[in-house]
């Protein structure tokens, strides 16, 4: 067996070294241009991940878990602010016994009031106030289509604009002062695009079977969707006894595997 001496001998004398340099140097004159731009910014980019992963990386990061151990000793230095729901219902247990009936249940004061430790220290001279103005129930009930599907939400540019929210809505036990009567007021999405539907004048309860509850407790009474490829039928199957000029189909061999809304969005169907 050839000794280590031997082989480093053999392999990484000057002149193999030499001999490699030469070759790689060919190598690379013989590249295009643009390559040899890439490379070298490529090269740049990963080295500079490189130095600045071990010069901005802390000491003590890794130390605990993935964080800077230390972050643990500014978060305990932090001056407590908030006093938690315990300690607010121990004076104002009369309201908590309201708001855990109510749709607010989950939300907890100091969302709404702000820290309150001060004001369980020394409630005669600290005071919290309430949002009376219109700027913090929309945080999170203004009209946005990311949020869930019957969460409460309004436009408020146009819902009531002159009055703050308290003025109509109980905070604490917040159901509407009348139950909505159209479902333009939580889907105001899907509305606006089927305003502009062929679709427009077909009511939403034709489709969707929905109990009157849903509009009180939307997640727990939720609408029917059409399961089946004969429910569209009623009104496009070529044989239909429905108004004149609408779209027909031939429904026994129109894409007989699929529902019609796994192609055509019901809302707006003439998008497909």
């Amino acid at each position: 067996m050839e000794s280590p001496a031997n082989f480093f001998k053999d392999n990484f004398s000057w002149a193999k070294i030499k001999k490699r340099y030469n070759s790689m140097k060919t190598r690379w004159n013989g590249l295009p241009e643009q390559i040899k731009r890439i490379t070298v910014i490529v090269v740049i980019f990963f080295v500079s991940l490189i130095l600045l992963r071990y010069f901005m990386t802390p000491d003590d990061f890794g130390q605990y878990g993935h964080y800077r151990s230390s972050a643990v000793d500014e978060i305990v230095a932090h001056e407590i602010r908030y006093a938690g729901q315990d300690l607010c219902a121990e004076c104002h247990d009369d309201i908590l016994e309201i708001k855990s009936a109510g749709y607010h249940k989950n939300v907890a004061c100091e969302v709404c009031h702000g820290p309150g430790l001060a004001h369980t220290e020394d409630p005669e001279s600290v005071t919290l106030q309430a949002p009376r103005d219109r700027a913090a129930c929309p945080l999170c009930h203004e009209y946005l289509p990311s949020r869930p599907t019957g969460f409460p939400q309004i436009v408020s540019a146009s819902h009531n604009p002159m009055n703050p929210c308290i003025t109509c809505h109980e905070p604490h036990e917040p159901e509407p002062p009348e139950t909505p009567k159209e479902c333009a007021a939580c889907h105001a999405e899907i509305a606006r695009t089927k305003m502009v539907s062929h679709h427009v004048y077909v009511p939403c309860i034709h489709c969707h079977t929905t109990a009157e509850e849903h509009k009180i407790q939307p997640r727990e009474y939720v609408p029917t969707k059409p399961k089946s490829r004969e429910f569209c039928g009623k009104c496009h199957d070529e044989n239909a006894d429905s108004e004149a000029g609408i779209p027909r189909i031939d429904l026994s061999s129109h894409e007989t595997r699929y529902v019609c809304w796994q192609c055509h969005y019901p809302h707006l169907p003439e998008a497909n």
